[in-house]
């Protein structure tokens, strides 16, 4: 489903990773670990298609969904709506199940401008579903949810990846997920500045 072989990547400039290689089959998630500033978002964007590498190649990812800090959502637009835009984008499926998968029929009139930032990431990952994509790439996808609501991405995940998904993220908890991890130090590349404000200031 997806192949990522000898990848470099940088942003404004300046290299981070180089020489990248990992491969994701269906019905597998890689999640992948490293400090702030590693590169780690660039690594995301390059494979969802957002971002030119530096050098390598990325195949088998023509359809992707990506989730990233930001949540995607049209603010005039309520929960619905905001759900049946992407579904059309994507031609993926209606957006039912997907607001029952994150209990969210009941906010399902309600504009996204007037949810909580756990109400809005929930929404965000609930656009993933109606995509109707087999490769879901996400960036800290847990981020401003509580205990209960992470419970609900992992079953979601979980059932993504049963259907023959595949999925490539960043967190810093422990999702329980049966798939591979990737420590991205070791690819560090050489002309990385090791300042740590710098290093925050890129992720």
């Amino acid at each position: 489903m997806l192949q990522v072989s000898n990848l470099s990547v940088a942003r404004g400039g300046i290299s981070l990773l180089h020489d990248v290689s990992f491969s994701v089959q269906p019905g597998q998630a890689l999640v992948l670990w490293g400090a702030n500033g590693i590169g780690k978002t660039s690594l995301l964007r390059c494979i969802a298609g957002l971002q030119q590498p530096i050098s390598g190649t990325i195949s088998g990812s023509e359809t992707v969904a990506y989730a990233a800090h930001a949540d995607g959502l049209k603010g005039q637009l309520s929960v619905l709506e905001n759900l049946k835009f992407w579904s059309e984008v994507y031609g993926g499926p209606a957006p039912k199940s997907a607001l029952a998968a994150y209990d969210l029929q009941e906010l399902a009139q309600r504009s996204a401008a007037n949810l909580s930032a756990g109400q809005k990431r929930r929404l965000g990952l609930a656009r993933m579903l109606v995509t109707g994509c087999g490769l879901w790439v996400m960036d800290e996808p847990t981020v401003s949810l509580d205990a209960q609501n992470v419970a609900l991405f992992r079953i979601v995940l979980q059932a993504h990846l049963q259907s023959g998904g595949a999925a490539v993220l960043t967190t810093h908890i422990d999702l329980d997920l049966s798939g591979e991890n990737l420590d991205l130090t070791g690819y560090i590349a050489t002309a990385q500045r090791s300042s740590s404000t710098f290093e925050e200031a890129l992720e």
